[in-house]
């Protein structure tokens, strides 16, 4: 299906590409037959940084206002519309759009004023501007010239309709890209660290594979106490225990055993190793920095997701909170999409076609000219599904046997997921298919994210009353039971009972508990027990 054969880094691909114009979503034929070509007016505007350059005309390119300067003010673009609204009065402008090319986020302030006051307005993108620029003035770009690009492009109905997002779904998508971006940076961070450490002290990282230099407790303690392996050879086994249980850092003996061991046969450092370890040391203070904005980010995107359909998501086995809000952030409401072929198509999860008279390859690479951050979701969510969905891990095994590309595998999931994620979301269902085998519950899921990433007890019991709203009726003994066990399990600790008091309430909300208050022997604060019957 796709990325076979060839790599994408070819000759080819490395000269100019052609704009995608894609199908003309903006056609404003049928309103311009109402009122009449000389009677709609079409205002073009050329966005900069500082300031806009824009014009008037009607349906047929008579120029009603010639091109114009206008700050990014307040009082700058009052007067230009005003003028606007002047020039249209004067010449019978009945109706009317405004076309801003998109230029990064300068054209907000523009697009903002235009609709604040009442305009149909529509985005111009820069590949289409750009192709109606090259007939006419090939050699010759100036902002004059793109305004009548730009003029060309909407009679051609090429300008975008955007569809408008609850604040939700807005907040989301920063969120998640903010996410994104910190988890890409500290990658960056494990890369460099990895790279110093190395020098600093030889073969150490290899001592705890895959992530376990991050997630294990005691890698980066220790390689933060002993700068060169001589340091940990000196201080032995009793050394490192007593520099960890200072630490107050959970370990086992043999983690310490393996350490010591090492450093008993390590490699010489670096000679720059005192100035090496600062350097990274430093770095690793950035990365924990970055860890704890991620944690919050997180925890932000969970209070953002229970407000939306997509939390039901979270029964499908695969898809945790991250990867929900992920999904939630980028595809925005699920009321845009007519079908899950219509979510695929924005995505462009599917392949490209060349046909020429009898040569006809329907399997090329993927889509290119597609929204490129909904496909990574998809894909991450594909992989994701791989690993912990027993159904689409036999379906990507199958594959594998057959020789099937890595890359296709993942996108022939991320295919198939979309339909019962888009009847999930957009029905207000939860996950029932043949492969729901291990089904996950929505409210025991949210529970346990919040557990790992430490929330306060308020913002748990808020997202879980909030998850309860998006639930369908008759979901609620079956996400009751799934809480009363983790309830119960929890009587059987010591300690605190905050999150069993938060489990009770959120019980009490599905009505599926009758609740009694006992006083705790010799502490005189009461316990609260639970008495659990689902409907």
């Amino acid at each position: 299906m796709a990325s076979k054969g060839k790599s994408r880094k070819s000759s080819k691909s490395c000269k100019s590409r052609p704009a995608f114009l894609g199908k003309p979503q903006g056609v404003i034929q049928p309103r311009v037959r109402e009122v009449g070509p000389e009677h709609f007016g079409i205002v073009a505007v050329d966005c900069a940084l500082a300031r806009s350059k824009w014009m008037f005309c009607d349906f047929y390119g008579k120029v009603l206002l010639p091109p114009k300067n206008v700050e990014h003010t307040r009082s700058d673009l009052q007067l230009a519309l005003a003028e606007i609204d002047q020039a249209s009065k004067e010449h019978g402008i009945h109706d009317r759009i405004a076309a801003v090319e998109m230029t990064g986020t300068y054209h907000l302030p523009v697009k903002r004023a235009f609709r604040q006051a009442g305009w149909d307005t529509r985005l111009v993108h820069p590949f289409s501007s750009h192709h109606y620029l090259l007939p006419a003035n090939p050699d010759n770009k100036t902002d004059d010239n793109d305004l009548e690009a730009i003029f060309r492009a909407a009679v051609n109905g090429f300008e975008l309709v955007e569809p408008v997002w609850e604040e939700t779904c807005l907040t989301l998508k920063y969120l998640v890209r903010a996410r994104r971006d910190l988890v890409e940076k500290r990658s960056r961070l494990h890369c460099q660290i990895r790279e110093h450490l190395q020098r600093c002290l030889p073969g150490y990282a290899a001592l705890f594979p895959d992530d376990g230099l991050w997630t294990s407790p005691v890698a980066i303690r220790v390689a933060r106490r002993a700068a060169t392996a001589e340091v940990i050879r000196q201080a032995g086994i009793p050394g490192v225990t007593r520099w960890l249980r200072e630490d107050r850092c959970r370990f086992q003996s043999r983690t310490v055993e393996r350490v010591v061991a090492w450093a008993g046969n390590a490699a010489p450092a670096d000679p720059l190793a005192p100035l090496l370890t600062r350097i990274w040391q430093q770095l690793d203070d950035d990365r924990q920095a970055k860890s704890q904005q991620i944690l919050q980010r997180e925890r932000q995107i969970a209070g953002f997701l229970v407000k939306t359909p997509y939390v039901l998501t979270l029964s499908h086995p695969g898809i945790n909170v991250v990867s929900a809000g992920e999904l939630a952030g980028e595809m925005g409401p699920i009321e845009h999409y007519a079908n899950a072929k219509a979510i695929t198509g924005r995505a462009g999860l599917f392949p490209s076609r060349y046909q020429s008279d009898e040569v006809d390859h329907a399997d090329g690479p993927l889509a290119r000219f597609r929204n490129h951050l909904l496909r990574a979701v998809w894909l991450r969510v594909a992989a994701n599904l791989v690993k912990c969905n027993a159904h689409y891990r036999g379906m990507a095994g199958l594959w594998k046997l057959k020789e099937v590309d890595a890359r296709d595998i993942r996108t022939r999931i991320a295919n198939r997921a979309t339909r019962p994620i888009f009847h999930m979301v957009s029905g207000r269902k939860l996950y029932d298919h043949p492969s729901r085998l291990d089904r996950g519950y929505v409210l025991d899921k949210l529970r346990q994210f919040h557990l790992d990433h430490q929330t306060p007890p308020q913002q748990i019991l808020h997202d879980l009353k909030q998850a309860i709203e998006q639930l369908p009726q008759e979901s609620f003994p079956q996400e009751a039971e799934a809480l009363q066990e983790a309830y119960q399990r929890r009587r059987r600790r010591s300690g605190p009972m905050h999150i069993g008091e938060i489990l009770l309430a959120t019980l009490a909300r599905l009505g599926g508990a009758r609740i009694r208050i006992n006083p705790v022997r010799g502490s005189g604060a009461p316990a609260v027990l639970l008495d659990a019957r689902t409907r």
